[in-house]
């Protein structure tokens, strides 16, 4: 075993050291390696011996680094991005209910569509003012345009859809097909 010198946290804050033995990794699968070779000698016959070889390789794969797109003037390849609309959807008796935080969107920037089964939600999210990238601090807000496609699992009443934004929260209301709608059913006895 090595003999490796690791110095700990308290080592670290208050100066010491502390020694302490670390297996070198080589040394042990090579001690691992000739007492099989030397296990195997001893179960198999002197002839079968000979011709037993055991070849160590080691494989070392190149990763390479993923590829950004390259940047064109002062636009990132961000710029090109949509961001994806966070969603609650759930169902009442006879509605399908969709919710999502939309704040600093007006409404006129809100596009819904409906073609069969899916909804789609698509807007933009506007900055009001235009400022230079080395005077953020943090950079977490999304700006730009978003959007959300989602498959509703009931057959709804396209016709009949409403949409609302009050206090930042989207609210969009599917009434279901009549056929998709859970009747209960009492049964009479004569």
């Amino acid at each position: 075993m090595a003999k490796k010198e690791k110095t700990s946290f308290f080592g670290k804050i208050m100066g010491g050291s502390v020694t302490e033995d670390v297996p070198n990794i080589h040394s042990v699968s090579r001690q691992q390696n000739q007492e099989e070779l030397m296990e195997a000698e001893e179960l198999a016959p002197d002839d079968a011996a000979e011709d037993q070889e055991i070849e160590i390789v080691e494989e070392v794969e190149a990763v390479e680094a993923p590829k950004q797109p390259a940047k064109e003037g002062n636009e990132e390849w961000l710029n090109d991005f949509e961001g994806q609309l966070n969603i609650d959807m759930y169902q009442t008796k006879d509605n399908v209910i969709i919710k999502s935080t939309i704040a600093g969107v007006r409404p006129e920037d809100i596009d819904i569509t409906v073609a069969n089964d899916m909804v789609t939600i698509k807007g933009s999210r506007k900055k009001d003012e235009e400022i230079p990238q080395d005077d953020y601090f943090y950079q977490e807000c999304y700006w730009g345009n978003f959007s959300r496609s989602v498959i509703i699992p009931v057959d709804i009443d396209s016709e009949e859809i409403e949409a609302d934004l009050k206090d930042g929260i989207l609210t969009v209301i599917i009434p279901k097909a009549a056929k998709a709608k859970t009747k209960k059913v009492k049964v009479k006895g004569l």
